[in-house]
């Protein structure tokens, strides 16, 4: 037991100073869970600790690791059996923009979009998500003008600028178009789209589509992880309901 916790904790500090080299950023999204679970992981490896402790430890490990595992082939079922016919309408939904500038997530959504739309010149699409820190301008007016400028007619565009979070972006967006009746495309990036998905259905949208953009590989683990404690946070809420 302390060689498993001596090798993931080693392991995860590895992949928190990959992430740290890659983005230049000592707290890149979610990476310090890294550097904490491979600092809790090291200690319990070098800490000497009564058999029966370890005997609960390796039986609490086993359990997490099935529930992880559960929750993450749901997370990434996400990813496949993507829409390859025409909708009525996709919403894109929002992620950070540093300034005006939209960050590598969201641009990997806006292109996966672009290849969507022109596909299918009669769909019209929402951009969805407001203004936050360090946003100079709203998450809908930075995607507006990253479609515009790929050959999009801004006729087609629908800016929902007040949102905040996935639920607001899909709250919001649905005075926009009819989500019991309309084919609606969701456009998110692959890990993100089973949450998404489950949170359309929560706020009403009766007919929704997989449209999965793809996500930076070396951040890719980093995403998964993030998710599942998200996904896990929805399921306790609906749960309690």
């Amino acid at each position: 037991m302390k060689d498993y916790f001596l090798i993931t904790g080693t392991l995860c500090i590895i992949y928190y100073l990959i992430l740290v080299w890659y983005s230049r950023k000592l707290r890149s999204t979610f990476a310090v869970f890294w550097l904490l679970a491979g600092g809790v992981h090291l200690a319990l490896g070098c800490t000497p600790l009564p058999a029966c402790m370890y005997t609960f430890l390796s039986a609490f490990c086993t359990a997490g690791w099935v529930f992880l595992i559960i929750v993450e082939v749901r997370i990434i079922s996400g990813m496949f059996s993507r829409c390859d016919r025409k909708v009525d309408c996709i919403i894109v939904l929002g992620a950070q923009v540093r300034g005006k500038k939209i960050t590598d997530s969201l641009k990997r959504r806006l292109d996966k979009a672009v290849m969507y739309l022109k596909k299918y010149p009669d769909t019209r699409v929402i951009v969805s998500g407001g203004q936050g820190p360090g946003e100079a301008i709203s998450e809908a007016d930075a995607m507006a003008d990253h479609l515009i400028s790929a050959g999009i007619s801004s006729k087609r565009i629908i800016r929902e600028d007040q949102s905040t979070s996935t639920r607001e972006n899909l709250r919001y967006s649905k005075k926009y178009t009819d989500p019991k009746r309309e084919d609606i495309g969701i456009v998110t990036n692959g890990f993100h789209m089973y949450r998404a998905l489950l949170i359309a259905r929560q706020e009403g949208y009766r007919n929704v589509h997989k449209i999965p953009a793809s996500s930076n590989p070396v951040f890719q683990l980093n995403y998964l992880m993030r998710e599942f404690f998200a996904v896990v946070h929805i399921w306790l809420k609906m749960r309690k309901k």
